[in-house]
């Protein structure tokens, strides 16, 4: 449950994932976007666990596959939450850039921009038995979801 240390590239690909879509995001903000009055304490939570899921999904290697068994399901079903990731921002790209398109969920899924790395991290860290990244996957969901489901209330009230 601790892990080997080691990289993953595993890892690396899911950050790439994650990254490449939110720096393209920062030149393409919803028109109205706002973060000022996010809950500092989610904040918080959010950048712990940023950080912290950052080097967990990085430094182990126990995320790269060994084979197929019976924990290679958290595997399939983290990839799955990824590409459900993908196109979210591939709606959104395509998309008017609206705050309803960037909040709008995504087969079921509230705040998909928020909930579906979280979740594929998460699934990530129980795939390869490591408590540090499924820690971390808790912390960031706690902040992330948080701030993205209270923007996406505020944009429904």
């Amino acid at each position: 449950m601790l892990g080997h240390l080691g990289f993953s590239w595993i890892g690396a690909i899911y950050l790439l994932a994650l990254w490449i879509p939110n720096i393209i995001w920062a030149r393409h903000k919803p028109t109205g976007y706002d973060a000022s009055g996010e809950n500092p304490v989610l904040v918080t939570f959010e950048r712990i666990g940023q950080v912290f899921s950052t080097v967990a999904i990085l430094c182990f290697n126990d995320l790269n596959p060994h084979g197929f068994n019976h924990w290679s399901v958290w595997l399939v079903l983290s990839i799955l939450l990824m590409i459900l990731y993908e196109c979210f921002w591939i709606r959104y790209f395509h998309g008017g850039h609206t705050l309803q398109d960037f909040y709008r969920p995504l087969f079921g899924f509230p705040a998909p921009g928020a909930s579906l790395p979280v979740l594929a991290f998460l699934f990530l860290g129980i795939y390869g038995k490591l408590i540090w990244l499924i820690g971390a996957s808790v912390i960031l969901g706690v902040g992330h979801i948080g701030i993205h489901l209270q923007h996406a209330r505020r944009l429904n009230a």
